[in-house]
């Protein structure tokens, strides 16, 4: 996979050149002006060699880096330097830091259009949804909710569809979600407070302890590409199937004003290699969760999979609906945001049906 995304960045920077993004001579590098360095400082919310997240950040590092023959120069902070999880935002917002690295509905606090644009309950696919950012408006919108903020906001790497979470009882009825203290962030844990749960937030570094010692009663992180090796598995016997974050895209923030300052084809090359990096990091996901599944399976036989019960799924839909339409009243962006994903999500949906979905179908036994 790297050995593909780097023949493929190679040959960005051949089109790119006979694009002109190098300017009208085609020469990347033959003036003083060509020839500056320019550092930018990253942020990210993830431990230091946090995998697969953390790995999203290096990969992009190593492919502006490479891309842009040493002009572009990436600083990577993780949570260990910078001490503040949940305060990319604000960071990239004040200058502190030219980029940032988080997922985008860690901000709803902060402006509400911005949980819209990582992963909506019963919603999007990464395939569609990463259709929606490209070609439906998606990227367009995003731009819209960012730029009051003097941010830029570009696709980070998607987990694919998430588990629905590690509880320490069995759900069998919307009575068992009262009073429940999960972990569970965006719109998804608006949803759960709804029907009579207690949502929190809580960075990926305090989860287990959070967990083991019934600071909260369950959690959701991300699917088996990472949650096995987080040990939830050992304090928590009941393992959910998804509902919330169907296709979990992170993402690259970039100071508006700093880039501003970069010359033209180190905007392209910084684009790029953040759009490059997050691909690999789908890839990444979904090798590692059938990976991890397959172990899962094998050496953790006592771990329940268990699916809600339709009860549970209506109230939470019912919720969902309720709580969107409340959104689109308040807020004509949001009302926006809102009308674009879901009439992308039936077009997308119609197709994915009778493609890939019939397809499931006539494979299962």
């Amino acid at each position: 996979m790297k050995k593909l995304i780097q023949i493929f960045a190679l040959s960005i920077l051949s089109a790119s050149a006979t694009a002109g993004w190098f300017g009208d001579d085609n020469k990347a590098t033959n003036t003083k002006q060509d020839a500056k360095t320019y550092t930018l400082k990253l942020a990210e919310t993830w431990p230091s060699n946090f995998p697969i997240f953390g790995d999203t950040t290096k990969n992009f590092k190593k492919l502006a880096e490479s891309m842009s023959n040493g002009r572009l120069k990436i600083r990577i902070d993780s949570k260990n330097k910078h001490k503040s999880a949940l305060g990319i935002f604000d960071f990239v917002k004040s200058g502190q830091y030219d980029l940032g690295h988080s997922g985008s509905y860690y901000w709803k606090g902060k402006d509400i259009n911005t949980l819209f644009f990582t992963s909506m309950p019963f919603d999007m696919t990464a395939t569609e949804q990463h259709a929606w950012f490209e070609y439906g408006g998606g990227q367009e919108l995003m731009d819209k909710v960012y730029a009051k903020h003097g941010i830029k906001s570009i696709i980070g790497g998607n987990t694919g569809n998430q588990m629905g979470g590690w509880f320490q009882k069995e759900i069998n009825s919307v009575a068992d979600l009262q009073g429940l203290k999960m972990r569970i962030p965006g719109f998804a844990g608006e949803i759960m407070a709804e029907v009579g749960a207690k949502p929190t937030n809580i960075p990926a570094g305090e989860l287990y302890t959070a967990l083991d010692r019934g600071t909260i009663d369950a959690l959701e992180w991300v699917g088996p590409s990472l949650d096995l090796r987080m040990g939830f598995h050992k304090v928590a016997p009941y393992y959910y199937t998804g509902w919330h974050e169907p296709g979990t895209e992170l993402q690259f923030l970039i100071n508006l004003k700093k880039y501003n300052t970069l010359p033209k084809d180190l905007q392209t090359i910084l684009i790029t290699s953040m759009k490059l990096a997050a691909y690999d990091m789908l890839t990444r996901s979904n090798h590692e969760s059938a990976k991890n599944w397959a172990s899962m399976k094998k050496n953790y036989p006592n771990i329940q999979v268990k699916t809600f019960p339709k009860p549970v799924f209506d109230a939470l839909r019912t919720a969902n609906d309720k709580l969107l339409k409340k959104l689109a009243a308040e807020d004509p962006l949001s009302k926006e945001i809102i009308t674009s994903r879901h009439n992308y999500l039936k077009k997308a949906r119609a197709w994915t049906a009778i493609s890939e979905q019939s397809y499931l179908n006539s494979q299962s036994k």
